[in-house]
């Protein structure tokens, strides 16, 4: 059995029970992230945010701050291997590409595990506005062991 396998046939936790991970980090507390699906069959996570003046790239233009979708990008992609590790796992690297400006009220990040090794996880992480755009793509490792 593969780990990728392995990671699938744990015991899948359930929305509730990962929005309360997320919810103990005040960090991502205080950006309202919030858990609209997760399968972990695909090993899949789809999680929004709501632009608050905080997220701001300037005061009073709607327009996102890279720091703050780059933060989004991190958190998902860890939460999609937190489906089957059970707890928050540390990163290791990230990249983001930014596709065009965010300027819609919600963000919506999906997250597809690409691989989950004994050591090493590797997970693709797209986010779109509320009009389906694609704004940003990244791609993250993380490592396997909570910490």
């Amino acid at each position: 059995m593969s780990a990728n396998d392995a990671q699938k046939t744990k015991t899948a936790m359930t929305i509730a029970e990962l929005q309360a991970i997320m919810d103990n980090s005040p960090y991502i507390k205080f950006n309202g992230m919030r858990i609209v699906s997760a399968d972990p069959q695909t090993s899949t996570i789809v999680v929004e945010m709501a632009l608050r003046p905080e997220l701001e790239r300037l005061p009073g233009t709607g327009q996102w701050h890279g720091g703050a979708l780059s933060g989004f990008i991190d958190t998902v992609g860890d939460f999609a291997l937190v489906l089957g590790a059970g707890a928050a796992l540390p990163t290791i690297n990230f990249r983001v590409d930014y596709l065009r400006p965010a300027t819609t009220p919600i963000l919506i990040a999906t997250a597809r595990v690409r691989r989950a090794g004994r050591t090493v996880g590797v997970v693709d992480i797209d986010v779109e506005d509320s009009e389906k755009r694609l704004v940003a793509v990244g791609r993250a490792c993380y490592g396997m062991q909570p910490g």
